[in-house]
């Protein structure tokens, strides 16, 4: 799985509120992926394009285990996620939901605003493409990755289920 776009780059200690707000959780995931981080960076949901990366500092996602973060921000086209560390929960409900996402300490001081990003997911691979510097994230557990690649764990579920 390859993402390839502009570098939306965020903060430490993000919790999933900060993602979507509480107020904008009843609405449609395309109406919800209008909002999304709207508090952090006005620019970000008017802005984003299929297949950018956004990249995270510390504890993306804390908090809140609501699904619901996870789903706006892949609703938005976002391709991949990269955060310094994930909470746990946010982290599982990524691949649940079908959003890659890699951990990767250091690739906030490795990024700026606006740089093109090429990530590989099966590598862990990440290529400042605007600078030149590569990143190697935190490996994914196989299992995790095929949840990935299925598109999820409901998409999943049929071929796990044929496998008993």
């Amino acid at each position: 799985m390859i993402a390839h776009g502009r570098c939306w780059k965020f903060g430490d200690n993000i919790p999933t509120d900060q993602i979507v707000k509480a107020d904008r959780v009843l609405l449609s995931l395309n109406e919800m992926a209008k909002h999304v981080l709207e508090n952090l960076n006005p620019e970000f949901p008017l802005n984003v394009k299929p297949g950018d990366i956004l990249v995270a500092g510390k504890h993306f996602g804390q908090s809140s285990g609501r699904a619901v973060a996870p789903k706006a921000i892949k609703a938005t086209g976002v391709g991949a996620v990269v955060a310094e560390y994930a909470a746990r929960l946010f982290y599982r409900n990524c691949f649940e939901i079908g959003l890659p996402i890699l951990e990767c300490p250091g690739i906030t001081e490795g990024v700026s605003d606006g740089d093109i990003l090429f990530v590989d997911m099966a590598q862990g691979l990440i290529r400042n493409e605007t600078t030149g510097r590569e990143f190697h994230a935190k490996p994914i557990d196989p299992f995790l990755m095929e949840m990935l690649k299925a598109g999820g764990l409901i998409p999943l579920a049929p071929k796990l289920a044929k496998e008993e």
